[in-house]
């Protein structure tokens, strides 16, 4: 394992140099975007706290792995703020713990050697306001909670374990043909399960700034990973996320940042059970009421492995997306590449995004737009035989409809792609949006797909095409349906 890890690092070390060398080389230039981003996070004054120590060793932490240390933990990490701020610090063992909260002016130091393991036992995870999945409601804390601060760092080469398999099984089953999920579905619930089934998430930053995520590890998530939701100025660099340990946990998402503004996402490891690098801005009804969108975002130079999309936006498309670069990413055997994800109930406009410098190998669906996504979740309808007193709160607004109906169909336009390379691929295009909205405005330059099958696009105009092959094995030619001044690929040799 330690072999592998190496490896992997030494592999993301080499991409992100070759990447910097080109740009030194007069390749492509620096956008606007990515100069003001590492402008502001490049800053040592960032994020910055006092150089005081707190050692948890003077607030009664055991470290042993089988002793509760939240209450010490919590006393270190407030000690520190009480004096302004200050670097909470860890000697090397395992730190049994429930949710802790950082406050504003305070480092988290998770060095090599110490391991911050959840316990698993959701009493110890009282219920707070956030969003999940789109949805405003109440959810368990995070392991660690970045809620509501400001000069935030988490750190270190340590490890935070979210000892997820207590919520894998109690969403499906060590079998995964049971728990919750299989209940639901039974009733018609199954758009629900996901909402109700409470997980617990390793790192939250709610509505906060001035953030910094770097160089920890994390492994086996409850939940989604990495969580950023109505944040701004968040900057995460150097995470390693293993959440395929001991088992596959659903929806292990690696980094998600949703309706947040001003967020770098570089120099990331990862392999989960679904989305690996994510945007999101909000689901449906409740999604259109926030209208906060996701904007001045970039995600580079991270590795992906297994997982369900190298970069994913959606499906919570409701707030929009607007100024997003993704660059300097290589993906081995993510299920789908490029993914876009949606529903005719999210509504949103997403804009003005950006994809270079990629490359794929072994990915299932090299480029995926579907806007009729997984339609059991997406559209959801109380059945009739549920009994009002088991109705809950959030189902209701779930369920709350758009109106008028057309509010509710996203619109995907001005999207540009360039240097990508794509190989053993088993479909090249899945592409389908809605004829009140084709996927219009699309840029592709210099790109090579290599693909069992070349797909469909379906509900698109004016896509341009400037060097684009592909080669499709199966022979068949890339199939177009409802489509205006949409260019198709030549043929790679």
């Amino acid at each position: 394992m330690i072999i592998m890890r190496t490896t992997r690092l030494l592999l993301a070390a080499v991409i992100i140099a070759g990447y910097s060398t080109a740009l030194a080389a007069g390749g492509e230039t620096k956008s606007e975007l990515v100069k003001n981003l590492e402008s502001l996070f490049y800053d040592s004054s960032f994020a910055a706290v006092a150089e005081k120590v707190f050692s948890v060793a003077d607030y009664g932490v055991k470290g042993d792995g089988k002793t509760l240390d939240t209450s010490a933990i919590q006393k270190t990490i407030d000690a520190a703020a009480a004096v302004g701020g200050g670097i909470v610090t860890f000697p090397q063992g395992t730190y049994l713990c429930g949710a802790i909260f950082m406050k504003s002016n305070t480092e988290l130091r998770i060095d090599k050697g110490v391991v911050i393991q959840a316990i698993q036992d959701d009493s110890k995870y009282p219920e707070m306001p956030t969003r999940i999945a789109g949805v405003e409601m109440t959810w368990p804390a995070a392991l660690i909670n970045v809620y509501e601060q400001e000069n935030v760092r988490i750190t270190g080469k340590g490890v935070i374990d979210g000892n997820g398999s207590y919520w894998w099984y109690k969403f499906w089953g060590k079998d995964r043909k049971g728990g919750m999920l299989k209940e639901y579905r039974r009733r018609g619930l199954r758009w629900a399960a996901d909402y109700d089934c409470k997980r617990v998430r390793p790192v939250v930053v709610w509505k906060s700034k001035n953030v910094l995520l770097k160089d920890f590890t994390v492994k086996r998530s409850g939940f989604w990973t990495i969580s950023v939701v109505y944040s701004d100025r968040v900057y995460i660099d150097g995470l390693i996320i293993r959440n395929n340990i001991g088992g596959h946990g659903p929806s292990s998402d690696g980094v998600n940042t949703d309706s947040s503004s001003n967020v770098l996402v570089e120099n990331c490891d990862i392999d989960c059970n679904d989305d690996n690098l994510c945007l999101k801005s909000g689901k449906d009804a409740d999604g259109l009421r926030v209208n906060r969108p996701a904007e001045n975002i970039v995600y580079r130079n991270c590795i992906t492995q297994r997982g369900h999309g190298v970069f994913t936006l959606g499906s919570e498309t409701s707030g929009g997306m607007r100024n997003i670069e993704v660059y300097g990413l290589k993906a081995n055997g993510t299920s789908v590449g490029i993914r876009f994800k949606s529903a005719k109930v999210r509504g949103g406009v997403v804009e003005n995004v950006y994809f270079h410098d990629i490359e794929m190998d072994r990915v299932g669906t090299a480029f995926q737009f579907n806007m009729n996504w997984y339609p059991q979740y997406s559209y959801p309808k109380i059945p009739d035989d549920i009994p009002q007193e088991e109705i809950k709160d959030h189902w209701h607004i779930m369920t709350r409809p758009v109106m008028p109906p057309e509010r509710g169909i996203p619109e995907f336009r001005n999207l540009r792609f360039a240097n990508i390379t794509v190989k053993n691929s088993t479909l090249a295009f899945d592409v389908n949006a809605y004829p009140e909205k084709p996927i219009h405005d699309l840029t592709w330059k210099n790109i090579s797909i290599e693909a069992k099958t070349a797909g469909a696009i379906r509900h698109a105009k004016d896509w341009k095409m400037e060097n684009v092959k592909m080669k499709a094995m199966d022979g068949k030619p890339l199939k177009l349906e409802n489509c205006g001044n949409v260019d198709v690929p030549s043929s790679l040799k």
